[in-house]
């Protein structure tokens, strides 16, 4: 148990091995500070996400903001990034399991973002076990012996360390503060700052973070007032933390100067987010038939409203000093198939080659087999150069228009892709519910936003009766057969005694998967982690 109880504070998940060294007295005081500070701004930020919603499904649009005018005119920059985030032009990403974290620090990236969110399943072992396979890594003290016997341990350099927390919207129902749940967000930052910044700076880095789902500058306010508080609390100078924002929401896209501006002390940049910025932009204009997108595969960067939204990222960013990361390659190399690996890191190196191009900064990749493919891509641009910050792409002219230009974006909706979103969307969710956040499936790194891209398109597709190439309707009862079919496929991919007998809990993840895709025209269920959570072991 921790040492000595905190008033108020109650722990529903057990504290055993090495928990206790993560669940200590003072840490949980900090959370429970936290909690009680901001909760409650969290909560009505939250009620504001559900007011705009119903403005848009009035019939109401996303501009920039006239408020905020003055911010987006003035002269300023955000603080000088630390010498450890200086050069980012290759960033891994992946959970936070002992195993993937030595590897990834051993990547050669230059880079490592440990992932509590879309990543990680929450479980209670994932999440505190991640707290103490991340206190071990700063330290330089992390190992790790597979069942097979084989030994993993850190390089002399690994790489620099950086941590995502949960969005805002999750909770974290094994912690609750005065009978309430702690924002699974406050959890992760607040553990990991309180057990690992000191030790950080003293090894020549610092406290730094990815901050997800930030739906505009007053959420971006509350995790500043969240850094100062726990800074002052901690004893540490306020500017220590530094976050880089993902912009993978369609109403962050329209305050980015704004959300740097709210940040600009802790400020690292801000990131393409690319896959929940599709699912953004389907729930948000979900009632819009100008919004209903063909196959995912062919929601490419390239199609105008994601080049709109990525050229303004850069010129943003660079305007105010911060660096832009690029988009997530999900490739998984094949270890039988050279051919399709071939054509997987072909496009890898285009789309890295458009990024470090365009003016990116960095990029991220899923494996570690992807990080010399992107390096080179950016070291062909970047040179000796650690960034491109000073190119600040006067060329670029973005407006409103041009972000919410989904009409044009050319593509069919075909049977393929219906039963590829209903697929992934099964397995995904099967992943999750055994404790893996990060499910490989068909060659491509999966993980909750690659999932809400599919069951949003499904919902979206029946929503507004869309057509498939064959002139069908996609319905729920179309949508069903290919549940049962694409079932029947996985457990012969997989093995029927794996995926049907085992922990593949396919039953449930199906129930699940149309809970959330088929839930009504009008009844759209904002994530389908929260749903799942709730049935969570």
């Amino acid at each position: 148990m921790p040492q000595g109880e905190v008033e108020g504070v109650e722990l529903r998940g057990p504290v055993e091995g090495r928990f206790g060294e993560i669940l200590t007295r003072d840490a949980l005081e900090l959370l429970a500070g936290l909690h009680r500070e901001f909760d409650g701004t969290r909560r009505e930020l939250l009620r504001r996400r559900e007011e705009r919603q119903r403005e848009l499904d009035g019939g109401g649009t996303l501009d920039f903001l006239e408020s905020t005018a003055e911010v987006r005119e003035g002269d300023w920059t955000i603080a000088p990034a630390p010498d450890a985030l200086l050069d980012r032009r290759v960033e891994i990403t992946g959970p936070t399991d002992r195993k993937m974290v030595i590897n990834a620090l051993n990547s050669g990236a230059t880079g490592f973002m440990a992932d509590f969110e879309d990543s990680n399943s929450p479980t209670w072992s994932n999440l505190v076990g991640g707290q103490v396979n991340l206190a071990d890594a700063v330290r330089g003290t992390i190992d790790f012996t597979s069942p097979e016997g084989k030994e993993y341990r850190l390089a002399d350099e690994p790489t620099t360390l950086l941590v995502r927390p949960r969005g805002w919207h999750l909770p974290e129902r094994h912690l609750l503060v005065d009978g309430e749940p702690v924002a699974g967000a406050l959890m992760d930052f607040g553990l990991y700052v309180f057990h690992n910044a000191r030790e950080l700076l003293e090894r020549g880095a610092g406290p730094y973070l990815y901050l997800p789902k930030l739906e505009s500058h007053l959420e971006a306010r509350l995790w500043n007032d969240v850094f100062c508080a726990a800074q002052d609390r901690l004893g540490l100078d306020r500017g220590t933390i530094k976050a880089t924002v993902l912009i993978e929401t369609l109403p962050a896209a329209f305050e980015m100067h704004e959300i740097l501006h709210e940040l600009r002390h802790h400020s690292a940049g801000l990131n393409a987010g690319r896959w929940d910025y599709i699912f953004s932009t389907i729930k948000r204009f979900r009632t819009r038939p100008e919004f209903v997108l063909p196959d995912r595969a062919a929601v490419k960067m390239t199609v105008p409203f994601m080049r709109a939204y990525t050229e303004l990222l850069v010129k943003t960013c660079h305007h105010r000093g911060a660096h832009a990361m690029g988009g997530m390659a999900a490739v998984i190399p094949s270890r039988t198939d050279e051919e399709a690996n071939e054509r997987a890191f072909a496009a890898v190196r285009e789309d890295k080659r458009r990024e470090a191009t365009d003016g990116f900064d960095g990029t991220w990749v899923a494996h570690p087999d992807s990080v010399a493919v992107a390096r080179q891509e950016f070291d062909s641009v970047l040179a000796r150069e650690p960034n491109q910050v000073a190119r600040t792409r006067e060329d670029v002219e973005v407006g409103a228009a041009d972000l919410l230009n989904v009409e044009a974006t050319p593509g069919e909706i075909t049977e393929a892709g219906l039963r590829s979103n209903v697929n992934v969307g099964i397995q995904y969710l099967s992943s999750w519910l055994r404790g893996n956040g990060a499910a490989g499936i068909y060659g491509l790194m999966e993980d909750a936003a690659t999932a809400e891209i599919s069951r949003s398109q499904v919902w979206q597709w029946i929503r507004h009766d869309a057509q498939l190439a064959d002139g069908r309707s996609v319905t729920p009862e179309l949508v069903r057969d290919l549940a049962t079919a694409e079932l029947e496929r996985i457990g012969e991919e997989i093995g029927d005694d794996e995926w049907f007998e085992a922990e593949g809990r396919p039953r449930q993840s199906r129930e699940l998967f149309e809970r959330v895709a088929l839930s009504g025209p009008d009844e759209f269920v904002e994530f389908l982690t929260l749903p799942a959570y709730e049935v969570l072991d």
